[in-house]
């Protein structure tokens, strides 16, 4: 399935599931690990039935002996063997009438009966479910695309559920989920791909599942690299966690505490890794209870009169300093003010900084976290610094790089990743990575240019069609004599004019476009640039390819613009009782309409080769020599002597300066009417919403 396909498939199944919660008397909360249990069962149905298929046939292949089958075979496939009538079909089977709700329980204690894991965790509440309801869900979740999707699919669906109901405040105000683009953040910096990685803070589980993609994209099996290890003071959420794993075919010892005063797996200075995103700015840890704690080697951050830590920030620093191993990394979020606290405060993270082991800090802008809209930094740590650069922290200031998602949310698409990552590998001195990330895009750039042609072509067949539809009636009007009275006839002639002109115009770059771009192709896709040098001389090859790009592109929303109106004027004609037969102002009107659907993916496709060449220019700009070095507004690599001298503070934006201001030469109109759109879609959606609850409330006061 490919990645277009499953984001409508999500968009589609949380639009089917919340409408089924709409219709009914629960809540989100109430509704949230329901819900995500039928997905969980759904995913665990799919394994067995793969694993029981791939058995059959290493069995009759004689790879493997027919005798009764165990749990470690459906094991070994990461599958749970699943116990007679615990399966989503045999459930959807039941006869009309059957008690869902009973059967569900029944199923969800059989599966943690049979996988220890997940004992105590799987959701009960299908009792409190209308049937009716609950035979609506399960048969969502039922289409030809989910019976087959893999697991990699349902891990998403599962993720994208969590995010959903985070952002409608299910579970805890919705706390228990960090945005997988800020997880991916820390995963790309800290790199977690073996021994011991833990989770204080753990949540659903994210952190664990992004490792686990990272891991896996380095061809590397999870399960024989990494052990998880998590905390979570609330139980509920626990249960999401081990849910998210098992979904994910992964496993993770993952135990209820308070990290504040707990460390139930004895990891203090054993792991490898650590990562977390836990709760700001907490106000009511007991001091006397972690006074003498040895996860607090540089003492306590502010005691008030009732002895309680004023703020916690330092003592969740602290502890996730404390866990690592000798070389051992950490990533962690935290809030924006912890990095210019004063007082104690600012006495810890001297000593922090002191240690050397405080190696990259990025600053993200608000509205990234579904819950709340302030900002926050990435903090890390690297035990295992090489000796040169113990003296020095990589200050990231990326607030100004962000991708709106929603009018409250905005999150960092795959390349703003990607390229704030090459950051951080020139800082370590890996060039070859950054000069390898560039070449990615080089050969995407290549891929994408060399489709132009074939994106172009339908819309090139609309054009003719919907001119071709318009000849008559222009044949027709031609020859007219204009009067006062005929400025629809004369409108149309201009019109047609002015289409002829530019389609000749468009022709013509078209077809300069397409000797260019193949030229670019062959000069460059056939021998993709590996050097500093190589890549700057391919970039400007690039360069008037880009541009003419651009201008293709505005030319073919222009060729549309001018046919619509046409047809809009043909429309006014067909008023007129001696021309109305000759406008069929439906087959128009249809043409017009697959146009614009050819339009939107020509437009598309120059766009997306457009894209990767912004990226090449955005890293070549910023680091003309495949090296570390400042870019206002941006980054700097400090000295501790810097950090003193600006009181200890570790605020990206206190060293980076301010960026000069720039001219886009390359402004997206349409993205930024994008934009617009999704705030005042959002508005609508919530002025609805607020409509429906006033209309509730004046129905309970009258009744």
């Amino acid at each position: 399935m490919s990645l277009e396909n499953i984001e409508k498939v999500e968009a589609s199944l949380w639009q089917a599931a919340d409408q089924l919660r709409a219709n009914s008397k629960l809540t989100s909360s109430e509704y949230c690990m329901p819900v995500l249990g039928v997905i969980f069962l759904r995913h665990a149905t799919n394994r067995h039935t793969a694993a029981l298929a791939a058995i059959e046939a290493d069995q009759a292949a004689g790879r493997m002996p027919k005798r009764p089958l165990r749990e470690a075979d459906f094991l070994k496939r990461r599958a749970l063997m699943l116990p007679k009538g615990t399966r989503y079909d045999e459930i959807l089977a039941l006869p009309k009438g059957t008690n869902l709700g009973a059967a569900l329980i029944r199923a969800m204690d059989a599966i943690q009966k049979q996988f220890e894991p997940l004992n105590g965790q799987l959701p009960k509440g299908y009792d409190r479910f209308e049937n009716t309801l609950l035979e609506d869900l399960l048969k969502t979740f039922d289409s030809t695309e989910l019976r087959t999707a893999s697991g990699d699919v349902f891990g998403r669906i599962y993720e994208y559920f969590l995010m959903k109901f985070a952002i409608q405040g299910a579970q805890d105000n919705g706390e228990f989920f960090t945005p997988p683009s800020i997880v991916q953040m820390i995963v790309n910096v800290i790199e977690p791909e073996h021994g011991i990685v833990f989770d204080p803070a753990c949540g659903s589980g994210g952190m664990f599942v992004q490792s686990s993609h990272f891991i896996e994209k380095l061809g590397q099996d999870t399960t024989h690299k990494v052990t998880f290890y998590g905390q979570e003071k609330t139980r509920t959420t626990i249960r999401l966690t081990k849910m998210n794993l098992a979904v994910h075919g992964l496993e993770g010892n993952i135990r209820e505490a308070n990290t504040f005063y707990e460390d139930v797996h004895d990891l203090f200075g054993k792991c490898d890794f650590v990562m977390a995103n836990p709760p700001f700015n907490v106000d009511m840890v007991d001091a006397e209870k972690v006074k003498e704690d040895r996860r607090l080697p540089f003492g306590l951050p502010g005691v008030n009169k009732e002895k309680k830590v004023s703020n916690g920030n330092y003592l969740w620093i602290s502890y996730f300093h404390s866990y690592l191993a000798s070389a051992g990394r950490a990533g962690f979020v935290m809030s924006s003010q912890a990095s210019s606290a004063g007082h104690t405060e600012a006495e810890v993270r001297r000593k922090i900084v002191e240690t050397g082991d405080v190696d990259v800090m990025i600053a993200i802008r608000g509205n990234f976290f579904y819950t709340r809209s302030v900002p926050c930094e990435l903090w890390h740590f690297d035990k295992g610094k090489p000796r040169k650069r113990r003296d020095q922290v990589l200050m990231i200031d990326a607030r100004n790089v962000y991708r709106k998602v929603t009018r409250k949310i905005n999150d960092f698409s795959p390349e703003q990743l990607a390229n704030i990552t090459a950051i951080v590998w020139l800082y370590r001195g890996e060039k070859e990575r950054f000069l390898g990330l560039l070449r990615g895009y080089f050969q995407r750039a290549c891929d994408e240019a060399a489709r132009i042609e074939a994106a172009l072509k339908p819309f090139d067949e609309g054009v003719a069609a919907v001119r071709d539809s318009l000849g008559e009636l222009v044949a027709a009007v031609k020859n007219l004599k204009v009067t006062a009275s005929d400025s629809a006839g004369q409108a149309i002639k201009d019109a047609v004019a002015e289409i002829a002109e530019t389609v000749t115009a468009y022709t013509a770059d078209r077809s300069a476009l397409q000797k260019e771009a193949a030229s670019f192709v062959a000069k460059v896709g056939t021998s993709l640039p590996t050097t500093n040098k190589a890549q700057h001389a391919s970039r400007k090859v690039f360069d008037p390819v880009a541009d003419r790009i651009r201008g293709l592109s505005k030319q073919v929303d222009l060729i549309y613009r001018l046919l619509a109106r046409a047809v809009h004027g043909a429309g006014e004609l067909a008023a007129d009782g001696a021309l109305a037969a000759l406008v069929d102002r439906r087959a128009l009107s249809k043409g017009l309409k697959q146009l614009e659907e050819v339009r939107r993916g020509a437009v598309k496709q120059l766009k997306v080769a457009v894209y990767y060449h912004r990226q090449i220019a955005w890293l070549l700009d910023r680091f003309p020599k495949a090296e570390i070095e400042p870019v206002p507004g941006l980054c700097r690599v400090v000295t501790r002597k810097d950090i003193e001298a600006a009181d200890w503070n570790l605020a990206p934006g206190r060293y980076v300066d301010v960026a000069p201001p720039e001219v886009d030469e390359d402004f997206d109109f349409e993205q930024a009417l994008r934009d617009i759109h999704i705030e005042l879609t959002d508005l609508n959606a919530e002025a609805v919403d607020l409509a429906a609850r006033i209309q509730r409330n004046f129905g309970e006061i009258g009744a």
